[in-house]
């Protein structure tokens, strides 16, 4: 590779904006880069360790002897740093620490690694950035595409189980080899986006990522940075965004980790009520700590700066704002005010969102935060925390257990059909059908429908037509696009096998056509943050389990009517108030046959007679299908 000229050596500057808290690029300092000083070849390590005593690299170019290669402390400001002649790009190696305090000594893994061994392997490597990109298109409009306005349809993907190789002993598929398959199908189906679990480096695959130690580091199981650099340009280039999944919120004790980094809590708290999660048995954030706080916020603009991506999802927001959470009395430290708020988490919480649309208005933040907590996705300068959009995790629990509910009793649980609508404007929502929906013994979407093998699929389909017609962006987990049989593992493929039967290859053509009309019609998305762009037209049909409303957008007299029939019993004559008269078009019909449905429908639509209902001057008596959600569009 072309190396540096200098400019990753720190500057008094560099430190006194990390000891501050406000330095965003560590990465371009910190770690290993590749380097020509004084015409010799080598590589220049920094790495902060202000409770050392003796930091020495060890790796592939000096026997892993922990004699030689010592680094120097810069000053007061805890950084040790140092140019080690000849080491060069994929060499393997760590620091070897003694701490200032008692007899701890440990070999670690660089914090700000570029690249890693593969796992259960556990050293740094020196690793590149050298990509050239092809997305320059992309990237010129994507602000747009991610924008709250736009139709936004999220593709949930494990990279490590989407797809394997059955002939290679079920290995997963690399980074390039995803590039070939993945992009094309996201494009195919219709998604806009595609949200990644997290990619950063993790030892354990069984945490999907979520228990990070890597966190500049693609996880090295698919391939290189390059390689992954790759299957980002491919996405963009077929005009799908990339959101990251992130987990800033907590990071495993692994013995070469982040924990106890220099024979100290350098990174975590040491106080174990506030350190140590006991949900996730991992180490928490000292998100008071201003060196703590650059390397985070490094950390996320790192993948928006160097790898192009769109979005960042923050993971467990919740646990992040409550200082008791999942934790009993006498577990926990109250603020210095005495609440639960942790008042630290939340001033990184806003910093975090203000740094990234500062640096980077074209992307977006996601907060996964299943609380009440207010103005999630509210500028911080009146008070919120700053994120773009919040997902929507009452909702998603709401009408899973009404869809577990067997049509016969719905009615009486129709509020958790509507109750949604008293709160979809406080927040920009995504609604979410996750992972976690679908793993931890919960099963698949299609085992969570009531009723026989057809009822399933019926139910499924009418869960995602009504899903697609309700306001806020959306967000499916793979597999659930064609109805996954078994509940998601992530040591096997999906059963792609399904596709070909033909109940699963109606699920798909079923949501590549909500894609479809989703995208084509303004009025199901332009106003998905607004409460202009929804109106019941009857929300109290509580006996026949049937909701009506119109979706809205920006032009006055467009809109589409949506009706969904929650029981398994036909409606005929079916009597719907609509505001316009003439020929309203059957745009979707989610019982249609191309889907697997039984067929019944309007014949391509219906004319409005007028007969005022529902308060409106006219009205349109359907057919409603079993177990269905139908879209109609006035065409005059």
């Amino acid at each position: 590779m072309e190396k540096e000229k200098n400019t990753h050596l720190l500057t008094d500057q560099d430190i006194y904006l990390f000891n501050e808290g406000n330095h965003f690029r560590l990465y371009e300092k910190l770690g290993a880069h590749p380097a020509e000083i004084g015409g010799v070849e080598g590589t220049v390590f920094a790495v902060w360790a202000p409770n050392a005593r003796e930091v020495h690299v060890i790796g592939d170019f000096n026997g892993w002897d922990k004699g030689h290669d010592a680094l120097k402390e810069r000053g007061s400001s805890g950084i040790w740093e140092g140019f080690i002649p000849k080491v060069v790009q994929g060499q393997n190696y760590k620091y070897y620490i003694a701490s200032k305090y008692g007899d701890f000594c440990a070999e670690k893994a660089d914090p700000m690694a570029l690249a890693t061994e593969i796992p259960p392997k556990t050293a740094s490597v020196v690793g590149s950035l050298d990509y050239k990109w092809g997305d320059e298109q992309w990237m010129k409009v994507r602000g747009g595409a991610n924008g709250l306005k736009k139709p936004v349809s999220i593709y949930e993907v494990h990279l490590g189980s989407w797809r394997r190789v059955p002939g290679e002993n079920n290995r997963s598929l690399t980074y390039r080899e995803m590039a070939a398959q993945l992009p094309k199908y996201a494009k195919e189906m219709g998604f806009s986006h595609i949200e990644l679990m997290p990619i950063t480096e993790h030892p354990f695959y069984g945490s999907w990522g979520y228990q990070t130690t890597g966190y500049f580091a693609p996880t090295s199981r698919y391939g290189s940075p390059a390689d992954f650099m790759y299957l980002v340009d491919c996405l963009h280039q077929e005009g799908i965004g990339v959101i990251l999944d992130w987990v800033p919120a907590h990071f495993p004790s692994d013995a070469h980790g982040l924990a106890y980094f220099d024979g100290t809590h350098l990174y975590e708290h040491a106080d174990p009520r506030q350190g140590f999660h006991p949900d996730w048995g991992s180490s928490i954030f000292n998100f008071g700590r201003n060196e703590v706080k650059s390397f985070l916020l490094s950390g996320a603009l790192f993948w928006l700066d160097k790898y192009h991506i769109d979005g960042l999802r923050v993971d467990a927001v919740a646990s992040m704002l409550y200082l008791d959470y999942s934790r009993k009395d006498g577990q926990w430290v109250a603020n210095k005010y005495g609440g639960n708020e942790n008042l630290e988490a939340i001033a990184f919480l806003k910093q975090f969102n203000e740094v990234v649309y500062q640096n980077y208005p074209g992307v977006q933040t996601y907060a996964e935060e299943s609380t009440s907590w207010p103005m999630v996705s509210r500028p911080t300068y009146i008070g919120g925390l700053g994120f773009g959009l919040k997902w929507d995790m009452g909702w998603m629990h709401d009408i899973l257990r009404y869809f577990s509910t067997d049509p016969i009793f719905r009615k009486y649980h129709h509020n958790n059909l509507t109750f949604r609508m008293l709160y979809a404007f406080s927040e920009n929502f995504v609604l979410p059908f996750s992972h976690d929906e679908v793993a931890h013994g919960k099963g698949s979407m299609l085992g969570k429908m009531t009723g026989d093998d057809w009822q399933k699929f019926a139910n499924l389909r009418l869960l995602y037509g009504f899903m697609f017609a309700q306001p806020g962006q959306k967000l499916m987990f793979m597999g659930c696009e064609f109805a996954q049989g078994g509940e998601w593992s992530h040591d096997r493929s999906l059963d792609w096998h399904l596709t070909e039967q033909g109940p699963h290859s109606g699920m798909q053509n079923l949501v590549r056509d909500l894609n479809k009309l989703y995208r084509s019609e303004p009025s199901l998305h332009e106003l998905n943050c607004s409460a202009n762009g929804f109106e019941w037209i009857d929300a109290n049909d509580t006996q026949q389990s049937v909701a009506a409303f119109l979706r809205k957008n920006e032009k006055p007299g467009e809109a589409v009517l949506v009706v969904c029939n929650f029981t398994s019993v036909p409606r005929h004559g079916y009597r719907v108030g609509v505001p316009r008269g003439g020929f309203w078009k059957e745009m979707l019909n989610s019982d249609a046959q191309a889907y697997w449905g039984s067929g019944m429908g309007n014949l391509g639509g219906v004319t409005a007679e007028t007969v005022p209902s529902h308060g409106k001057p006219y009205s349109l008596l359907l057919t409603l299908p079993p177990l269905s959600t139908v879209f109609f569009k006035c065409c005059e």
